[in-house]
């Protein structure tokens, strides 16, 4: 019996044969779970910092602290999250957008953008996509000291541009898909 179950494509877990397709069932419930679980985590975070009393900084004060263009992420964000121990940085979207910038330049956002904030740079970003001839991850972006008027951004390559282009911040298109 335990061959044929096997031949079949099941599982024995426990005293329960399961199939394979059930496996990964139960392996998108559990992720679902995870991810449901941190996002509330989050959210938790963020209220206990509003009853707290802390006053929160916009993100432009916060990115101008840093000596980072304001216009660096869209205007209509709903809100951002600081974890200053770990100067984690996530900022949160109504949707996944784009802005065309002064320069040309066209970025694209997911609903939420991780990253590590530092002075002069955003190191380990996930969430914002640069278009070259295809979409390309944006990974860092920095800036070369306190007067520089270069932004220099690395979607695989480091590409600098005018850091004019990034000091207003600007409302985004909606669009269908990261």
């Amino acid at each position: 019996m335990e061959k044929a179950l096997t031949k079949v494509g099941s599982i024995k877990v426990g005293s329960f044969w399961l199939t394979k397709k059930a496996k990964a069932e139960f392996n998108n419930i559990s992720q679902d779970i995870n991810s449901i679980s941190n996002t509330v985590e989050e959210k938790a975070k963020w209220i206990f910092n509003k009853l707290k009393g802390t006053p929160m900084k916009t993100l432009t004060d916060l990115l101008r602290e840093h000596n980072l263009p304001p216009g660096l992420f869209p205007q209509n964000i709903m809100s951002y999250e600081l974890d200053e121990s770990k100067t984690k940085l996530t900022v949160h979207l109504p949707s996944p957008c784009e802005i065309t910038f002064k320069d040309g330049s066209l970025i694209r956002y997911a609903t939420r953008v991780k990253c590590i904030l530092l002075r002069d740079k955003l190191i380990g970003i996930e969430g914002m996509k640069t278009k070259v001839l295809v979409w390309v991850k944006v990974t860092n972006v920095s800036v070369e000291g306190y007067k520089s008027e270069k932004v220099c951004f690395t979607a695989g390559v480091k590409k600098s541009r005018p850091r004019e282009a990034y000091d207003i911040p600007r409302d985004a298109v909606r669009v269908k898909e990261f």
